[in-house]
């Protein structure tokens, strides 16, 4: 546990960026913030501020719109990332992805590790990397461990499209960034997405473009 004099540069920070209301601005990649890591949560905002930033990062992530997002991604070096998907996609999405509705979640000093050797690769996008996609092959099944804002533990078993999102944003807390994961000639604008690769999977991407899927 830090002292507050050590407590109080990320306190007054976190409050400095509640001040501005509504969504928070979003940092786009090429600052460093996004690469340098974040510091493990141990009540350095107290429970008022933390639940006040948490419902910011609910705001931001909804009005974005995107299906998580983490701490650093605002500015903030902390060990905290939000999740919510109402996966509304077609039925035949939904089989090929394992796309399934997540509730609102906080996931908070998050780790994961894999749950056997299957790996599934899908067109992947981030809210700090506005206007591309690219295909990332990650394991399908992963376990994740921590907290939840009040100090519960979590220890589950995601699989599907929630085993990709929880591993996007705790990649994040790790200065990990998708396009470092991804097939590189696999990246192609939001335009070129819509266009050409909406299929529920990259098969004819990965055909036509020219790299291996898993």
């Amino acid at each position: 546990m830090g002292t507050p004099s050590e407590r109080a540069p990320m306190a007054e920070r976190v409050k400095q960026l509640l001040a501005l209301g509504g969504p928070l601005p979003i940092v786009a990649a090429g600052d460093p913030v996004l690469r340098r890591g974040t510091e493990r949560y141990d009540g350095q905002l107290g429970p008022t501020l933390l639940a006040r930033f948490v419902d910011a990062l609910r705001v931001t992530m909804r009005a974005a719109p995107g299906v998580g997002l983490a701490a650093p991604q605002v500015g903030v070096p902390l060990r905290i990332a939000v999740i919510e998907d109402p996966a509304p996609v077609p039925e035949e999405v939904r089989l090929a992805r394992g796309r399934v509705p997540q509730p609102f979640r906080v996931l908070v000093n998050p780790a994961y590790e894999s749950v056997g050797d299957t790996r599934a690769a899908f067109f992947e996008g981030c809210l700090s990397v506005p206007g591309w996609q690219a295909v990332v092959a990650r394991p399908a099944e992963v376990r994740l461990t921590g907290q939840d804002e009040h100090g519960r533990a979590v220890d589950e078993v995601f699989s599907g499209w929630p085993a990709r999102i929880v591993q996007h944003e705790t990649d994040h807390l790790d200065g990990v960034l998708y396009l470092d994961r991804a097939e590189s000639r696999s990246l192609s604008s939001n335009q070129a997405v819509t266009r050409r690769w909406t299929q529920p999977t990259p098969e004819e991407a990965a055909r036509a473009l020219g790299f291996k899927l898993p």
